[in-house]
């Protein structure tokens, strides 16, 4: 099984919107049970807490399944259980590579939005939307949603790749 962690700040808003739409994704790939789906936070203030209620609203106002999630921190023990560590910001990306214990757990951290072709290469996160409005809720969803393609095809090549060296 290929696993994906989306790390954020407190695994409440941006890591388990990532983590649904990209369990979604999966799912209509027919990759379920090659691929598993998780997310956790940097930090560790809102660990065993559900997603923020304007995340669950946000996503089941798109259609998303709802979303079973209780926040998790992510420590360097975490790079063993994951192949692939995507943030959500280069704050995020920074904080796990200085987690990391060896060079190959620091290759596994990529920012989410370098998997989306349109995005600016000089503006690569996704926005905290925890102290604004509604409106930057939606705005994390279309980014979310705009890298999903091109993480899917990442993770279609990887396991292409682990299926050759078997």
């Amino acid at each position: 099984m290929y696993r994906v962690c989306f790390v954020c700040t407190g695994n409440i808003c941006r890591s388990p919107m990532a983590e649904a739409v990209f369990r979604a994704r999966v799912a209509e790939a027919g990759f379920d049970g090659l691929v598993g789906v998780s997310s956790a936070g940097t930090g560790s203030w809102h660990v065993g807490e559900g997603a923020d209620p304007r995340t669950l609203a946000v996503l089941a106002a798109a259609g998303y399944p709802e979303l079973d999630h209780a926040a998790q921190q992510f420590d360097a023990h975490s790079f063993a259980r994951h192949d692939l560590v995507v943030a959500l910001d280069e704050g995020h990306a920074a904080e796990l590579r200085a987690l990391a214990r060896n060079p190959a757990e620091a290759a596994k951290v990529r920012l989410l939005r370098s998997y989306d072709p349109e995005a600016d290469p000089a503006d690569r996160e996704v926005p905290d939307p925890y102290y604004g409005g509604p409106g930057g809720f939606d705005v994390c969803l279309d980014l979310v949603e705009a890298a999903m393609p091109g993480l899917l095809v990442a993770v279609r090549d990887a396991l292409d790749l682990e299926g050759a060296r078997e």
